[in-house]
């Protein structure tokens, strides 16, 4: 464990009772973007951080991202789970821990797992070079405070602390637009899922560019008939044009709703 907090002190803000010191007037005049998602937790504020990382190059970031808006002392630096945990057995309470989950020993999801059950008073935050949406939820659902991404600007870091620090959870801006698509896709699914064998078949031809009288031929029917299951393909995808539809059917990474055409 290195004690990082004297590192500097002359770029930190004054010592005091208080960790949070808004020592950056201009971080309220930052786009929202940059901010993330915020949501009240709890009413638990941290008068100590703890940057856990096995990486030293990035540690040493970590901490200079902090630097000017947290009193010197209260950020210190682990380099292992070991010197982690012997850090929260003598201290827990008021404790935010930016925890890389590439550090090595046992796998990220599942120290994580570990720290929630022995240290249920300390906050954890995990900080990750995989940004992917499924890496988030995984550690929204153990139960951590936050995610930070490893790519975030030291700006977008410092006001990610700051909320952390006064017990909000925190998440990447780009989290809620990916939830939101999800969505939006689980919607689309479900109302694939009502067209019928012939209609999937349609869509399938309307896909690859096919006109109506095409389609009428390769199924054996009349283009009238076709014409009725597009209309019919169009309102229950809630969609006003043929094109719409396309566009809709090829957002879809899966394509297991076609096999009702089989």
């Amino acid at each position: 464990m290195v004690d990082r907090g004297e590192y500097g002190a002359a770029a930190l803000a004054p010592a005091g009772n208080a960790l949070y010191d808004d020592c950056a007037p201009a971080a309220a005049e930052r786009k929202k973007v940059q901010q993330g998602r915020r949501t009240k937790q709890d009413h638990m504020t941290a008068q100590r951080i703890v940057v856990v990382d096995d990486h030293p190059l990035y540690r040493e970031a970590l901490r200079s991202a902090l630097c000017g808006c947290f009193a010197a002392g209260h950020v210190v630096e682990a380099t292992t789970l070991d010197e982690l945990t012997a850090l929260l057995d003598k201290k827990s309470d008021g404790t935010l821990v930016l925890f890389g989950l590439t550090m090595p020993g046992p796998q990220g999801f599942a120290a994580l797992m570990r720290l929630r059950a022995r240290y249920p008073h300390a906050r954890l935050v995990a900080v990750s070079p995989q940004e992917d949406q499924a890496t988030m939820k995984n550690c929204l659902e153990l139960g951590v405070a936050g995610f930070i991404p490893k790519s975030l600007p030291a700006d977008a870091i410092r006001d990610a602390v700051k909320a952390l620090v006064k017990g909000e959870i925190w998440t990447p801006p780009e989290l809620e637009a990916l939830e939101q698509e999800e969505d939006e896709t689980a919607d689309l699914a479900a109302r694939l899922a009502t067209l019928t064998p012939q209609q999937v078949r349609v869509l399938n031809m309307l896909s690859e560019g096919l006109l109506n009288k095409q389609i009428a031929y390769q199924l054996g029917v009349s283009e009238a008939t076709v014409k009725a299951h597009v209309s019919a393909i169009l309102q229950k995808l809630g969609v006003d044009s043929r094109t719409q539809a396309v566009i809709a059917v090829n957002r879809m990474e899966s394509r297991d709703w076609q096999k009702a055409a089989l």
